[in-house]
């Protein structure tokens, strides 16, 4: 790698990156506005209520053309937790009449002021991170530790970073991604000293990576990354980063030591799959597609997912375990939800192989004998002697994939709650080409799949 060519890749992305001085100024000059509007209502409800911007554009980490303020309204904590959902909602309502209701672990109110997009969460005023009521009072503290450290420089190497996890699709904390969050990102820069150093250390990770960067030393976690958070030793800040995508961000920061380049940071754009599309790759694999799909439960997608990939875990082992050999799957959602696997067997034998204990367990073989031999119904072939076991061959009940996936035996298998209710209202089983119409709601999900990279 050219020292040149990298530092000269780092400058490019920092001319997109880095907001301009006017960019900056119209921010600061709405967030203090908002601040004060809020300050006023949240005062007028509770007299020592008080408000805190946080996020990355309170401690200058934030990327050109990001919109986002985020408002915390810390209430007292002789006051209840419905009694601060109320009052946090009627400052939310009164700073941001046009505003929405939107649910994390309690009420917030989410709106637009002056073209930016508006958080205005309430909060509980803890004395530490220990101490918190909800998940959201840690924020706070998370802020205060980052504004307290990260400088001019190590503030854009942040933003070169989130660029770097925006462009390889590894950003955001939502359970469907599964990425590195803006905290995690800018604990990860301050922790390495700068994004270079940062990339380079990931360059030779070994699972399990551990950072502590206040050394707590208090408790032991069992994800790929660990990141202690530095205001409260009991969580992993990187929990929700899946393995796969600590392996891409190492494989990505590999490719960039290699072959510096300004395009590793912009997101890969694909165009959406038609179902002749979708055909066209199916013949090309000669695997045998088929798809479940149904109504989503109506549940946040922060809910949703995890349903989801519970649910194509538990069809998929199913599928394995019946001997139809799972190639590849995943889960869709949009307005419909899918759950799409290719399988490498399409048809099973009319029956199956079943063995029973070896003979000279007396108990449980002359059980198992005495079952099979005793049937009246069409017979299986056996009861018979096959090295040391009693084995019989019986009808299998599904021979297909897409007859297990009809069948009730589907709710045998683990699935999420509300998709189980889902399924239970209404599904259709799309097999072979027909899964191809998927395409029309699911264009763009299905370019990625036939079309991965690491």
């Amino acid at each position: 790698m050219s020292e040149d060519a990298f530092e000269a890749t780092i400058a490019a992305v920092r001319e997109q990156v880095d907001p301009s001085p006017a960019e900056r100024e119209r921010l600061r000059s709405v967030a203090d506005e908002l601040v004060e509007r809020t300050e006023a209502a949240a005062t007028e409800r509770v007299a020592d209520a008080d408000v805190v911007q946080v996020g990355s554009t309170a401690r200058g980490t934030w990327t050109a053309g990001d919109r986002d303020i985020d408002v915390f309204v810390r209430f007292p904590t002789d006051i209840d937790r419905e009694t601060l959902e109320r009052y946090g909602l009627e400052v939310g309502r009164a700073v941001l009449p046009d505003g929405h209701e939107e649910y994390a672990e309690h009420p917030y109110v989410k709106g637009e002021y002056e073209g930016f997009d508006v958080d205005l969460v309430p909060c509980f005023r803890v004395d530490s991170a220990t101490e918190i009521r909800s998940a959201v009072d840690r924020t706070p503290f998370h802020n205060a530790y980052l504004s307290e450290r990260l400088d001019d420089d190590l503030a854009g190497d942040v933003r070169v970073a989130k660029a770097f996890c925006k462009g390889i699709g590894v950003y955001g904390s939502d359970l469907r991604t599964q990425g590195f969050s803006g905290y995690l990102v800018e604990l990860l820069v301050l922790e390495y000293g700068g994004f270079r150093e940062l990339v380079s250390a990931a360059a030779d990770w070994h699972p399990q990576v551990e950072l502590d960067p206040e050394d707590h030393g208090t408790r032991s976690f069992d994800d790929p990354l660990v990141v202690v958070d530095p205001t409260d030793h009991e969580r992993n800040v990187a929990a929700v980063v899946s393995p796969t995508n600590v392996a891409r961000f190492q494989h990505h920061a590999r490719a960039l030591l290699a072959e510096p380049d300004p395009e590793r940071f912009e997101p890969r754009e694909l165009e959406g799959l038609s179902p002749a599309d979708v055909r066209n790759h199916l013949a090309t694999r000669g695997t045998t597609p088929v798809a479940v799909r149904f109504d989503p439960p109506d549940v946040v997608e922060d809910q949703l997912w995890p349903q989801l990939r519970k649910s194509l875990s538990g069809v998929t082992d199913e599928l394995d375990r019946r001997g139809f050999d799972t190639f590849r799957a995943t889960a869709l959602a949009d307005e419909t939800a899918a759950l799409f696997v290719e399988l490498a067997v399409a048809e099973r034998p009319a029956v199956e192989r079943h063995a029973g204990p070896p003979v000279h367990v007396r108990d449980h073989a002359s059980g198992f004998y005495e079952k099979y031999g005793a049937m009246d119904e069409t017979p299986p072939y056996g009861p018979f002697v096959d090295d040391d076991r009693y084995v019989v061959e019986r009808e299998r009940d599904c021979r297909t994939a897409a007859g297990f996936l009809r069948s009730d035996r589907l709710f045998d298998v683990a699935l999420g709650a509300g998709v189980e209710r889902a399924l239970q209202d209404d599904y259709e089983v799309l097999v072979g080409d027909d899964v191809a119409v998927l395409a029309a709601e699911f264009g763009e999900d299905l370019a990625a799949y036939f079309s991965p990279r690491p």
